[in-house]
């Protein structure tokens, strides 16, 4: 990232810097530490979900990190919120983008019990809350199943694996899939789960809104920013599978209600796509 930094220093007008809050916050303030000594504008672009943390634990760095930038781009309005509170005046909200064209929306007039689970197999993301889930619903649906895409990025793969082999539960793990392959085995899926304990305004989500599926997330971060309870999702308090089986129960009970909240969410991510969120992206970069 430095070395590319450097090569680039007489040709490029902007830097744009991906920064989350953990160790990659690290390399977030290496490169824009370099832009400020070669006099150069960058562009942080605010993922992490734990960057409030961040900004709360680290706030010198953070300050010469984020109050020297060019401008912050937040995708979320929750992101936005957050920095403007901690006293950061150069931020501006610009979503996170999908091309809407590639999602297929599929309408569910029947709901299964089919749970479909994208994130990466992290602690923060919470991917066992989703086995418990699954297993606390097969008493009243024993036709329910899970599958859980995504990398792995630290143990809690294990966990899950070792998990769903004791109590013997109908999980598929077909691990990392291409953004084709995994939105192509959506269309056997009727339900999307979002567990995590730390958010910001993830894509996964976003793009399940986009193919129809209906989202029972957990509240955190800015995911009530993204979701607007009841009308175009459902949210429920983090860490509770016993309140995400109680949602899911509701929704299999009444899928009409379901449907009215899929049309809902499809109708709100026309807000993200690529042909709209350029505008602003153009917008900003012709300063």
């Amino acid at each position: 990232m430095v070395s590319t930094v450097y090569r680039n220093r007489n040709t490029a007008d902007y830097f744009l810097i991906d920064t989350y809050s953990t160790q990659n916050f690290w390399y977030a303030y290496t490169v824009a530490m370099l832009c400020q000594r070669l006099g150069l504008k960058y562009i942080p672009i605010l993922h992490g979900g734990e960057l409030p943390g961040r900004l709360e634990h680290s706030p010198k760095v953070s300050k010469k990190l984020f109050g020297k930038a060019f401008i912050n781009v937040a995708p979320s309005l929750y992101m936005k919120t957050v920095f403007q509170q901690a006293g950061f005046t150069n931020v501006r909200y610009i979503p996170n983008s999908i091309n809407l064209e590639d999602y297929h929306f599929k309408e569910r007039s029947e709901l299964r019990p089919k749970l479909l689970w994208v994130r990466a197999f992290a602690e923060i993301y919470n991917p066992m809350q989703a086995l418990k889930v699954l297993e606390l619903l097969l008493p009243d649906y024993p036709g329910a199943e899970l599958c859980m895409i995504g990398p792995v990025k630290d143990d809690s793969w294990k966990d899950c694996i070792r998990y769903a082999k004791l109590h013997q539960l109908p999980v598929r793990f077909p691990g990392r899939l291409a953004k084709e392959e995994w939105m192509a085995l959506s269309e056997s899926y009727d339900i999307f789960l979002n567990t995590t304990n730390i958010d910001n305004s993830p894509v996964s989500v976003i793009e399940a809104m986009a193919l129809g599926l209906p989202v029972v997330s957990t509240n955190v971060g800015g995911l009530p920013y993204l979701i607007s309870a009841d009308i175009d999702g459902i949210l429920v308090n983090p860490d509770d599978p016993e309140r995400m089986v109680s949602a899911l129960k509701n929704l299999l009970q009444d899928p009409d209600r379901a449907h009215e909240r899929t049309i809902a969410a499809r109708k709100k991510v026309e807000a993200f796509d690529w042909e709209r969120v350029k505008k602003s992206w153009k917008e900003l970069l012709s300063k």
